[in-house]
C-alpha cells in the first residue's frame, strides 16, 4: 500500500470480535475518515428508516417494508386529524433489499472519492474491488470470546447472547451472498485475517499499521 497516495482500508468482522473498535483506532493512528455507523445515517436519510429498520430490511430475503410500517400502524399510509382537515402520507411500499444495496454502493464509492478512509463491514471489500490502494482485512474470534463480549457490552444474559451472535452471523453472511456470490467467511476475501483471541485490539490495530507499511 502506498500512504502517500490515497488509500481504502475495508474491515469486514464478526459480531463480539472487536472489529468496530479497531476500525476506529486505526482510522485514528492513520488520521483519516472512518465509515460505520455515518452510512446507516445516510441510509435512513435517503429512505426514512430507523437503524433497526435497516438491519431488518438488511437480513430479509422478500420485500417487508409494508410488515415494517404496519408494526407502528395498520397499513403503509399515515393520518391524523388536524382541523376538521384529513392529512395522509403514503409510503413507498417497493423497498426492497436491493434498494439497500445499491444504496450502500452509492454511498460508499462516494466516500472513497473523496480520500483515504477506513471502513467497516457494508460489503465493502467487494464494492469497492476495483479501487486501487485497498487492503481488505478480515476480523474474527471464537464464538466462546465473542458471546462473552456481547454479554458485557449489551448486558446480555447467555443465551440471548448467543442468539444474537447466531442471527447477526447468519444475517451477514446471507446479505453478503446475495449481493456478491461470495461468502463473508471466504478467507481468499480478505489480504489479512486477524484472530482477536490473540490479540488485543490495540496490538491488532499495530499488526495492521505493520502489513501496511506504516
Amino acid at each position: 500500500m502506498i500512504l502517500n497516495d490515497p488509500f481504502i482500508i475495508t474491515i469486514s468482522r464478526e459480531i463480539g470480535s472487536g472489529g468496530g473498535s479497531v476500525g476506529r483506532k486505526l482510522a485514528e493512528k492513520l488520521n483519516v475518515k472512518y465509515i460505520n455507523k455515518q452510512l446507516l445515517q445516510a441510509l435512513q436519510e435517503k429512505f426514512n428508516l430507523t437503524k433497526s429498520g435497516i438491519e431488518h430490511l438488511r437480513n430479509k430475503k422478500k420485500n417487508w417494508f409494508t410488515d415494517l410500517f404496519e408494526q407502528a400502524a395498520p397499513a403503509p399510509k399515515a393520518t391524523m386529524e388536524v382541523g376538521g382537515y384529513t392529512f395522509s402520507r403514503e409510503f413507498p411500499d417497493a423497498v426492497t433489499v436491493k434498494d439497500i444495496y445499491e444504496a450502500e454502493k452509492e454511498i460508499l464509492n462516494a466516500i472513497a472519492d473523496e480520500g483515504s478512509c477506513v471502513i467497516t463491514g457494508r460489503s465493502a471489500f467487494f464494492v469497492l474491488k476495483d479501487r486501487p490502494n485497498k487492503v481488505d482485512i478480515f476480523i474474527t474470534a471464537s464464538k466462546a470470546a465473542r458471546i462473552e463480549q456481547v454479554m458485557a457490552k449489551q448486558n446480555l444474559s447467555k443465551e440471548e447472547a448467543v442468539k444474537l451472535v447466531d442471527t447477526v452471523d447468519e444475517g451477514r453472511d446471507n446479505y453478503v451472498k446475495r449481493h456478491t456470490g461470495l461468502s463473508r467467511y471466504d478467507m481468499r476475501n480478505y489480504d489479512l485475517i486477524l484472530d482477536m483471541d490473540y490479540l488485543t485490539e490495540d496490538e491488532a490495530v499495530e499488526k495492521i499499521l505493520s502489513f501496511i507499511g506504516k
